[in-house]
């Protein structure tokens, strides 16, 4: 049936050498930031310009 869920047993394994290593990002947009998360609670938050609300951003960790 195709609305089955894989037990995690069965799931593809994970290569630990992409785990680890860093990967190469090619992304296309309209702007950037470069900003430093900061600690809010539990979390971590990143601040970005007002005229970005509701748009879509991606988020990529760098170090």
């Amino acid at each position: 049936m195709p609305d089955e869920k894989k037990p995690k047993s069965e799931a593809a394994p994970v290569d630990d050498a992409m785990v680890t290593g860093k990967v190469k990002f090619e992304v296309y947009g309209e702007e950037m930031v470069e900003k430093y998360v900061k600690l809010s609670g539990n979390s971590g938050r990143v601040y970005l310009p007002p005229d970005w609300v509701g748009c879509r951003v991606k988020i990529i960790r760098i170090d």
